[in-house]
């Protein structure tokens, strides 16, 4: 699906994104969604500048639908983050790093 960002399976979510250390940024998207492209670069640059801080992480909604089912996700993309295990914050639809940062933690969305 996402070239750029790491991406997770049904099978892996628990482990990857429930049971991390670290706040998870998970977007659902679609290899057909034309917005999920064009939001995957400031995803990975979200990655990239707040490398061992939080993962970045991609999950196709289509082959992992049980979870988009259980999360609600309505729209692609949707931009999910997770601390400790729970959905802290979401965001659905293309949009800017600003926003995207706004759903990290308040302590990690300071240090952009």
């Amino acid at each position: 699906m996402q070239k750029d960002l790491p991406t997770v399976t049904e099978a892996e979510f628990q482990r990857e994104v429930l049971e991390s250390p670290l706040p998870v940024l998970l977007e659902f998207g679609a290899e057909w969604c034309g917005p999920c492209r064009a939001i995957e670069p400031v995803m990975a640059k979200i990655a990239e500048r707040h490398d061992g801080k939080v993962r970045v992480l991609a999950i196709d909604a289509d082959a992992s639908a049980a979870i988009a089912s259980r999360y609600r996700v309505r729209a692609l993309p949707t931009v999910i983050s997770f601390v400790g295990g729970q959905e802290h914050k979401r965001h659905a639809g293309a949009t800017s790093m600003e926003v995207l940062l706004r759903l990290l933690p308040t302590d990690l969305a300071a240090t952009t």
